[in-house]
C-alpha cells in the first residue's frame, strides 16, 4: 500500500463536495503536470491511502482521508474542445492525461499547513519542500502515521 497527498482547491472540489458525490467518489480530473500524471498512471493502485488537501484557499491543509478507488484511466476532460482542460494533442487512441477515482473515507478536522510545518517528524515531507507546487505527492508510511496521530490528537 502506498500513500499520497492530493491537492484540491475547495472552490473546485472541497471535502464536503466529495462527501456529497455519489459513493463519495470523484475522478481526479484536470491534472496537467507530467510528474503528477505519472504518479497516477504508473504508481497509484486501488486501496492506496490519500490525504485530501485543500489548497489555494485562506487556510490550506489536510481536510480528509480518502483512498484511491480505481485503476488509472484516460482523463475525459482532455477530449472536450473548448473545455478548461482540453488538450488538442491528445486523442482517444493516444491519451496524454490520466486520472484515478478517489473515494472519501472520512472528513477530518483541518490539519493546517502551519501545523504540518511545525512538526519535526514531517520536515522531509515533499509537500513542505521549498518550491514544491505538485498537486500530487507521495507520502511515506512514517509521515502517514504521524499525520493520523495528529488528526486524532486534535
Amino acid at each position: 500500500m502506498a500513500y499520497w497527498l492530493m491537492k484540491s482547491e475547495p472552490g473546485d472540489v472541497s471535502v464536503d463536495d466529495l462527501a456529497a458525490m455519489p459513493a463519495a467518489t470523484v475522478g481526479w480530473y484536470g491534472v496537467r503536470n507530467y510528474q503528477a500524471r505519472n504518479f497516477m498512471r504508473d504508481q497509484m493502485r486501488p486501496g492506496d491511502g490519500v490525504l485530501f488537501y485543500h489548497s489555494s484557499c485562506a487556510e490550506p491543509g489536510v481536510a480528509g482521508i480518502a483512498e484511491v478507488a480505481s485503476p488509472p484511466y484516460p482523463d475525459p476532460t482532455q477530449f472536450e474542445p473548448g473545455g478548461r482542460y482540453h488538450d488538442p494533442k491528445a486523442s482517444r487512441e493516444l491519451p496524454r492525461w490520466f486520472q484515478v477515482d478517489v473515494r472519501l473515507v472520512h472528513k477530518t478536522r483541518l490539519l493546517s499547513l502551519a501545523e504540518l510545518r511545525a512538526h519535526p517528524d514531517l520536515q522531509e515531507m515533499r509537500l513542505l519542500a521549498r518550491g514544491n507546487r505538485l498537486s500530487i505527492t507521495p507520502v511515506s508510511a512514517a509521515e502517514w502515521r504521524v499525520i493520523q496521530r495528529l488528526l486524532q490528537e486534535g
